[in-house]
């Protein structure tokens, strides 16, 4: 059977965009390394925490329109939706494109002369153009044809944890083609679903242009963390500077916080610095005073919890952002590791989106409980995510204790 579409990849993008092609009628195959994975797919369920995912992907499964594998298919596109994480080097960390490449050739023994392929992983300048090469190379090295017709493109996901289904279908895209006749037939393919408008390109300007978006935001939060820092020093309320600040009409400060988390915002600048290291000393520094802010917050509660005899430490979520389970580059799961080894601190840790703490916390003997018991054994409280369950706790569950809210939500 050949399938419309092969998705490679059912994490945090892959399964949204898996589940919202086959819900629009095509045959879609998700081609996943991991078994567990696939078996729960499969059978309708969802590994991940997106609201009305679960629905979607149900539905898809039993109209027979979306079905996991971990074997390669053929399929007329192929969207390839892996991470791209970065490699900490002596210097700058730098990209690793080790998952891309190897999703590259594991479908290229399935790529046909006029398949297209997309990549979707926010990706460096010129990752579109080594996909070709991978998928060439692999097809030379298996004895098979060249495929001078296939199209290639890079169509980067503008989608936020929480609203993916809303903005998968009503934020703008972005087609950046190899060819023109490439991005083209990308934008054809997502007029299925999105609602946005489709905006073609070459496949460098795509790549660049989402890893301009995310490096802005950066740039943004790293101004509001540093400004934090000051008025700290100060003595002033960061959060009463930014509210006054912003009734200016031209100023728009974001909200400072524990750092910067999360597989795009935190990872995508080191991939233009990695780029033009001599130019980029803007977006290096903002993701250097982004990247410093956790051990900010640790200083800070060993400075309080230093004046308490066997102090109890709450730390209050791990996501790297409100009502999600994703804790990828979560400067607040760096934050309650580094306070489960300080001497003689008990830590007690709540994040409602996850069934169990990562490895590093259980091996610490750190404790999971619910976070109204939580803040009542504890002398010290960090609210570290501003989850929906924080913003109406019982404010009176706080007194007396000492309380460091690094997302501005009881201050």
């Amino acid at each position: 059977m050949k399938f419309d579409i092969c998705v490679v990849g059912l994490g945090y993008i892959g399964l949204p965009t898996a589940s919202i092609f086959a819900a629009r009628g095509k045959r879609v195959y998700g081609l996943e390394v991991n078994p567990r994975v696939v078996a729960t797919i499969n059978g309708g369920d969802i590994h991940i925490v997106e609201p009305d995912l679960d629905v979607l992907v149900r539905a898809a499964v039993q109209s027979g329109n979306l079905v996991a594998g971990t074997i390669p298919v053929e399929a007329e596109t192929f969207i390839i939706a892996v991470p791209t994480p970065f490699q900490h080097a002596s210097g700058d960390p730098v990209p690793d494109l080790s998952y891309v490449e190897s999703a590259s050739r594991s479908i290229a023994g399935k790529v046909a002369p006029s398949s297209l392929v997309i990549l979707e992983s926010t990706s460096p300048v010129g990752t579109t153009e080594k996909v070709k090469e991978w998928v060439d190379g692999e097809r030379a090295r298996l004895g098979l044809p060249a495929t001078p017709g296939a199209h290639y493109v890079h169509c980067p996901e503008r989608i936020l944890p929480g609203q993916m289904l809303k903005e998968i279908v009503t934020n703008d895209r972005l087609c950046g083609g190899l060819t023109p006749a490439a991005a083209e037939r990308a934008r054809d393919l997502y007029r299925v679903f999105c609602n946005g408008e489709i905006h073609t390109t070459d496949a460098r300007t795509a790549e660049m242009v989402k890893l301009t978006e995310n490096s802005s935001r950066d740039v943004q939060i790293a101004f509001a963390n540093e400004l934090s820092l000051i008025c700290d020093r100060l003595g002033i309320s960061v959060w009463e500077v930014i509210r006054l600040a912003n009734r200016h009409p031209r100023v728009k400060i974001l909200q400072p916080g524990p750092g910067v988390g999360g597989h795009c915002i935190a990872v995508d600048p080191w991939f233009i610095v990695h780029s033009a290291p001599d130019l980029a000393q803007l977006i290096r520094t903002a993701r250097q005073v982004n990247d410093q802010k956790p051990a900010w917050v640790v200083d800070r509660v060993k400075g309080l919890a230093s004046r308490l005899k066997e102090p109890v430490v709450a730390c209050l979520g791990l996501a790297f952002k409100a009502d999600v389970d994703d804790l990828r580059e979560s400067p607040s799961v760096q934050i309650a590791e580094a306070l489960a080894h300080l001497p003689g601190v008990s830590l007690l840790v709540d994040e409602p989106n996850v069934n169990e703490l990562p490895v590093p916390l259980r091996k610490a003997n750190v404790r999971k409980v619910a976070a109204a018991e939580a803040i009542a054994g504890a002398d010290v409280v960090v609210l570290l995510v501003n989850h929906r369950q924080y913003l109406s706790l019982d404010r009176d569950l706080l007194r007396d204790k000492v309380v460091i809210d690094t997302r501005g939500i009881w201050s």
